[in-house]
């Protein structure tokens, strides 16, 4: 593997991590919303959807960094 490849695959590691850390806040936003009474589904909708967003890029850069291998 060269080097110029190894720092890309450094970067995709990068921007997973962070993308996971999104998914959490996110996901801890949504939890903290749900639990006080006075929630606006508005808001609750377009978090999860961003949540449910941010799962697709994850996928996406988790399938990236891990070939898919057929034996």
């Amino acid at each position: 593997m060269t080097t110029a490849k190894m720092e890309q695959m450094d970067v995709l590691r990068v921007e997973l991590a962070i993308l996971r850390q999104q998914h959490r806040d996110l996901d801890n936003a949504i939890e903290a919303l749900h639990e006080q009474n006075s929630t606006d589904m508005l808001v609750l909708k377009r978090l999860k959807k961003q949540k449910l967003a941010i799962k697709d890029q994850i996928t996406e850069l988790a399938d990236r960094i891990t070939p898919d291998i057929t034996a």
